[in-house]
């Protein structure tokens, strides 16, 4: 029975880079902002903030409205020293941009919440 609680739990922990994932590749800000912390690290090109859940979806909103999401892949996904989660993507636009795209992961007492999400230029 333990094996198979803990066998779910990854399964779940898994699930969040899915679900992360395909809302960036939809350009779904407010998904992406459904697992956002109740103040987010946005880093879009060289413009870091730290912003609150609202103001994060649309920043993250403005972003996607300019730069329309066609694909997005997953290159890396891992879990740090400190057990918080990251993934590294990369999202191509319609207008031909690439971003190396991170975020971060952490627990929090409402479940798994993305901490830092950037968007760098490739």
């Amino acid at each position: 029975m333990v094996l198979l609680l803990t066998a779910g739990t990854s399964i779940a922990s898994l699930d969040i880079y899915s679900d992360i994932g395909d809302a960036i590749r939809s350009g779904d800000a407010r998904a992406v902002a459904r697992y956002f912390n109740t103040t987010v690290d946005l880093t879009i090109l060289n413009q870091e903030e730290v912003y609150s859940k609202a103001q994060a979806e649309q920043v993250l909103r403005d972003f996607f409205s300019r730069n329309t999401p066609k694909s997005f892949t997953m290159i890396h996904k891992g879990v740090s020293k400190e057990g918080a989660k990251y993934a590294i993507g990369n999202l191509v636009t319609a207008q031909g941009a690439q971003y190396r795209t991170y975020f971060f992961v952490k627990q929090s007492s409402g479940g798994e919440v993305i901490q830092e999400l950037r968007f760098e230029k490739q």
